[in-house]
């Protein structure tokens, strides 16, 4: 199987050559019009004539077309996949390095510490991509999602990606869901991609956006909407004429941040603004293949959803999310400053960050260059640190060029090298910056606490690329460009014309260095080699299949208070140089969690000696002892990142059950695929009657599909309090958590396929 540095045409045409069919298979069995999530899904299906299709309950096996993976949790994913007996991947797979560069001096400075650093970890997923057919696209190629969006996503396809904002496909027309690395070893493995199938809730767009608004802004408003809750099984639709008007890469960043509500993925309909992308991009017969199907890229007339949300863009205003969630809307200006005043939220800015994977595409850089270029003109200068992130080796060429970068610099811009950065947590920030209550603007797409910089004195917005220049040139949050002046060094009263963009560039992208390795034809003799000495990189152990007994006595390690995202259950930042080790980085298990029994953060009295300790500490120790444990979270438990650690951890150190008011998509089905127990309180109320001293009884295992879970609560009286734990397992699912993990599955069937 060859894998290049794009999509070829083969394999789209092999898509779309079955899809009239498959669309009419779904007409007939479900007997009404569709979505196009349901055509994509349905040409995806392994078995369309039989696999129920019932929204939100069916469990189905799909066949996705791709799968990528970034730097930091590629590791994991490939060191199990290494376990699994194969000798390459079984459908086109690529490795993206982006996460593991640290933003400090700037680009040239911080890719070079960057190559050196992580030289073996570097080598490690170079030499497995070769060993194993996979693409390699190394450290200054850019962040996966944009590189993606460059070169392998395509109108009607299907993909699953290793991180959570894989759903920035979506902006050409794809399906394109974030996972764990154990969904990404199964389809890498040659076995479907089995997930629940979605709700569909349709974002009717009416209207055009103009002036200051953008199409950052209609996902922000979409988040106010739905919160960070209100898209979790579901896939988010736009349609209407709205969304026809929007540009590729703009659909891109509201299907990028539609991670943030929770949504499984995001998806527009293709339209002529994709196909122009396309053939800019250099993939003109995947356009030309698109036309043909436009039907059946779209959705039907009166296709049903089971929500449908309406966004005149003509009214919407620039909002500015945060801090602390990306729910949390403001308008720009007053209302923002009314926030900060009630919430004693620091009105002066301290940094601007533009760029990331959501929003640094040409359009976006034109905008922001557009009021940076009034600002020079008008002798206005940053009033605070301005850093931009180019999402691509293509974009950073294309826009050093075109004068863009050189724009952005002559009012103090500092750009980084082509990689996450600050977006997660990969900012080397002094602490005389952020050792004190701070307040940054960014046009990233997530602003939990410790997020961007590890410090929980720093207070994230989001917003577009084009207000963070405003936002930075003001110096102040409660700045608004729309009618607010900035005073210039000769007194002057200065006001900001809208920005004006450019969707692609007029001579082309110039594509820059080629930092693509594809593998080699054979791959057998590629030696892949991790040191037993390694602090980075440590081979895998087979997780212990379940011993047949129910759980009882389970001692509560951590009960969270309050949100208990994947940033808070496994830190980001520094940790991310552990993401192959899987002892090393369960040093961050729980660090950020804050103890519902008293308020501290990252630590609680031990049950064996009564000390009180870090949750690291204090789940080794359970490990070392035998002692099996449950945790307890609040709403939306694991909301975040997909990184898989965050699962993997728990189960590593005993971890068995997880017990929760609700649970994130992803983090709870990476919890089944390491072989625990997440469970729902079928009366949220339980969470609260839960003791620091109680123990915890799961009966019954394992659990039965359309069962109630039957659960205690034991008190130190010896009293106990009954409740029902509810559950999302299918009968293959049960299978994970019987073997131990879906993986020791996979090896099973691997084995059994040889013969």
């Amino acid at each position: 199987m060859a894998v290049t540095a794009g999509t070829p045409i083969e394999l789209v045409q092999g898509v779309y050559d079955r899809l009239a069919g498959r669309v009419q298979i779904g007409r007939a069995r479900l007997g009404r019009p569709l979505t196009l999530t349901e055509k994509i899904l349905i040409n995806h299906l392994v078995d369309p004539d039989g696999q129920e299709m019932a929204r939100g309950a069916s469990y189905a096996d799909f066949n996705p077309d791709r799968v990528a993976m970034q730097d930091a949790t590629a590791q994991m994913a490939l060191l199990q996949f290494m376990t699994a007996g194969l000798s390459e991947a079984m459908v086109p797979s690529t490795v993206h390095c982006d996460h593991l560069i640290a933003a400090k001096a700037g680009a040239r400075i911080d890719m070079g510490v960057a190559v050196e650093t992580n030289r073996e970890v570097y080598d490690f997923l170079r030499t497995v991509s070769a060993k194993y057919a996979i693409g390699f696209w190394g450290p200054g190629s850019g962040i996966i999602h944009q590189v993606v969006l460059e070169n392998y996503a395509f109108p009607g396809g299907m993909m699953i990606g290793t991180d959570s904002h894989t759903p920035n496909a979506g902006g050409l027309g794809m399906v394109a869901i974030g996972v764990g690395g154990a969904d990404a070893v199964d389809v890498m493995t040659g076995f479907a991609f089995n997930v629940r199938w979605p709700k569909v809730i349709g974002i009717k767009l009416e209207g055009t956006l103009s002036g200051w608004s953008s199409p950052k802004d209609v996902i922000l408003e979409v988040a106010r909407v739905l919160t960070v809750e209100g898209g979790t099984g579901a896939i988010v639709e736009y349609f209407g004429p709205g969304a026809d008007s929007i540009s590729a890469t703009g659909k891109a960043t509201i299907c990028n941040m539609g991670a943030e509500i929770g949504a499984t993925c995001s998806l527009f309909g293709y339209d002529a603004n994709m196909a122009v992308y396309l053939k800019a991009t250099g993939r003109e017969t995947i356009a030309a293949a698109a036309d043909l199907v436009v039907a059946d890229l779209r959705p039907d007339d009166r296709a049903s959803y089971d929500q449908v949300i309406e966004i005149d863009l003509d009214q919407l205003r620039p909002l500015i999310n945060g801090p602390h969630s990306p729910d949390r809307a403001n308008r720009v200006g007053a209302a923002v400053g009314r926030g900060a005043r009630a919430n004693s939220w620091p009105l002066k800015i301290s940094a601007a960050l533009i760029g990331s994977c959501t929003n640094s595409s040409y359009e976006d850089i034109t905008r922001a260059a557009s009021v940076a270029r009034q600002a020079a003109a008008a002798g206005l200068r940053t009033k605070t640190d301005l850093l931009v992130s180019p999402g691509s080796e293509q974009i950073r060429a294309t826009i050093e060029r075109d004068g863009l970068l050189a724009d952005l610099e002559a009012i103090g811009a500092t750009v980084l090298a082509n990689a996450c950065g600050p977006c997660i947590g990969q900012w080397d920030r002094p602490t005389s910056e952020n050792g004190v209550a701070n307040t940054i603007v960014n046009s990233f797409n997530r602003n939990f606490p410790k997020r961007n910089d590890g410090s929980a004195n720093t207070l994230s917005f989001v917003t577009s690329p084009d207000t963070v220049i405003a936002l930075a040139l003001a110096g102040r949050l409660d700045f608004d460009p729309t009618t607010d002046t900035i005073t210039n060094p000769d007194g002057v009263e200065v006001l900001l014309q809208a920005p004006v963009g450019e969707v692609l560039p007029a001579r082309g992208y110039d594509r820059g260095q080629n930092t693509f390795t594809p593998p080699p034809a054979d791959g057998s003799g590629v030696v892949v080699e991790v040191s037993p000495a390694s602090d980075r990189l440590q081979l895998l152990a087979p997780f212990a299949a379940w011993d047949g007994d129910d759980y009882i006595g389970l001692p509560i390690l951590m009960k969270a208070e309050g949100k208990c995202t994947t940033d808070h259950i496994s830190a980001a930042g520094k940790w991310l140089k552990y993401r192959g080790h899987l002892e090393n980085i369960s040093g961050n298990l729980f660090i950020g969690a804050v103890n519902a029994f008293g308020g501290a953060i990252g630590e609680a009295t031990s049950v064996i000696d009564g000390t009180v300790d870090s949750y690291p500490n204090l789940a080794k120790k359970y490990s070392e002892a035998g002692v099996r444990w449950c945790a307890i979270g609040d709403r939306n438990y694991g909301e975040g990142s997909s990184r898989e650690h965050a699962a993997m951890e728990p189960r590593f150190r005993g971890g068995v059950v997880i017990l929760a008011r609700s649970f994130a998509r992803i983090h709870e089905t990476n919890l089944k695929k390491q072989g625990m127990v997440p469970l729902t309180f079928a009366d949220p109320a339980t969470y609260d009657q839960i003791g620091e001293d109680d123990r915890i009884n799961v009966l019954n295992l394992p659990p039965v599909p359309g069962q109630n879970v039957r659960c205690q609560i034991a008190k130190p009286d010896g009293s106990t309090i009954d409740f029902e734990g509810l559950h999302t397992f299918s009968p293959e699912q049960i299978e994970w958590f019987r073997a131990g993990s879906a993986l020791n599955v996979v090896r099973r069937k691997v084995a059994q396929a040889k013969g």
